[in-house]
């Protein structure tokens, strides 16, 4: 059933977190706190409201009387409107003024691309450390009039908001730590690079699904560009050379990478993928959310010596070079097959007869006999079999038992095996 229209925040609230909705529940991290302000509503003493308030998908299109919302909110930290029908941003100013404490603020998928954001209401948003935007279609001139607006910003979700290019304020943003910016239209690399002029305290930046087909950017322009930067996801983005992987090592502080979904890995097993980028990348310690262990690091470039040694020398990587000073030429390792032997060709001993024949090692002594029945002319209950290996130091082996499989008792090539009558 839709969500009714024109829903206020107060009564939404009202209705969410009245004691038939949300009884008010005592226990470790389940507390609630109520303000004792003496100019509230009356409403006051019915709500229980939790520090983190949920309204998401809640119709709402507006504020609701300012002073209620003070009364009520005076101790909210975080608050979540996202998926509402939120279009005003003097209606948001209204919420977010009166909510001092507010450090955590969702606004996705709200249409608040129908209005201009002004400087003085974007100030009601000034001690937020956390803004989402996903999926507002908000503005490039939006988010700079909000980076100007909260000077404690860390983190900035701008995320499915049809970005093809960016737009640099006139001044950068220091705060920031962290920017998702995933699922947009940034395929080229002179978009990417107004991120690390724009936000250049960056540690975390989140880049997949962006399709960005290349890092075309000098090793020494990188490391100023992103020279606090310690996390970067570029999964499903369009990189296509072994080239762009190396240039991520020009990063000062960079420990980990997300990487998958990318053309340039496709034709490579998922081993080969794993191993050939770790080696690339020496500084990583966490690669698509899986720590990097000492060992791990020895084996993936020692694999990439090994990958690489009969390649010819005009086409190895330079990192070849530097973990061959650090390893040696290391020969390829010699592929051993250590799948059980299937069959194996045995010479079958009866009376004065010898004959070689193949037998399957997956079946049982009684399996055998039933084999050897038309070869020694006895019936399977008559007769006694030995293995002989010419190796082992105690001589035949009587295989007694019916049902005991043949690979048990370690048949090899060149065997023997002496069928005996119980009558003789």
């Amino acid at each position: 059933m839709d969500q009714p229209t024109g829903r206020s925040f107060m009564q939404v609230l009202c209705e969410k977190y009245s004691p038939e909705n949300f009884p008010y529940r005592r226990g470790p991290g389940m507390g609630v706190h109520v303000p004792a302000t003496p100019q509230g509503s009356p409403m006051k003493d019915r709500l229980n409201l939790p520090s983190v308030l949920v309204l998401n998908s809640c119709g709402i299109t507006c504020a609701g009387e300012e002073t209620e919302i003070a009364a009520f909110c005076a101790h909210v930290s975080e608050l979540d409107l996202s998926d509402n029908k939120l279009e005003d941003w003097q209606e948001v100013s209204k919420i977010v003024s009166n909510v001092p404490q507010l450090e955590f603020l969702n606004l996705s998928s709200n249409p608040l691309n129908l209005s201009v954001l002004e400087r003085t209401c974007a100030g009601s948003f000034s001690g937020v450390r956390k803004l989402v935007l996903n999926n507002s279609k908000a503005s490039w001139e939006t988010v700079h009039t909000i980076l100007q607006e909260l000077p404690d910003l860390e983190e900035l979700f701008l995320c499915l908001n049809d970005y093809e290019t960016v737009s640099c304020p006139s001044i950068c943003c220091h705060s920031l730590k962290l920017l998702h910016i995933t699922d947009n239209n940034l395929q080229d690399w002179t978009e990417i690079r107004k991120l690390g002029a724009m936000f250049p305290s960056l540690d975390t930046l989140v880049l997949a699904n962006n399709h960005l087909n290349a890092i075309e950017e000098p090793d020494d322009s990188l490391a100023r560009l992103f020279p606090n930067l310690r996390s970067i996801s570029l999964h499903k983005s369009g990189l296509q050379t072994w080239e762009d992987i190396d240039k991520l090592n020009s990063f000062p502080k960079l420990e980990e990478v997300r990487l998958l979904g990318i053309p340039l890995l496709q034709p490579y097993t998922t081993e080969e993928r794993r191993k050939l980028v770790i080696a690339r990348l020496p500084s990583v310690s966490k690669l698509n959310g899986s720590v990097v262990t000492d060992d791990e690091r020895e084996d993936s470039e020692r694999f990439f010596i090994r990958y690489y040694v009969a390649v010819p020398q005009e086409e190895v990587p330079f990192r070849y070079h530097e973990l061959i000073t650090k390893y040696g030429k290391l020969e390829p390792l010699a592929e051993v097959d250590l799948r059980p032997q299937s069959s194996a060709k045995v010479e079958v001993h009866f009376n004065d007869q010898v004959e070689e024949m193949s037998i399957r090692l997956d079946q049982t002594v009684a399996e055998l006999k039933r084999q050897l029945k038309s070869l020694v002319q006895l019936p399977p209950s008559s007769m006694l079999l030995y293995h002989f290996d010419h190796e082992a130091p105690f001589g035949p082996e009587e295989m007694k038992y019916s049902s005991r499989a043949l690979h048990s008792f370690g048949i090899r090539d060149g065997d023997k095996i002496y069928v005996e009558s119980k009558a003789k």
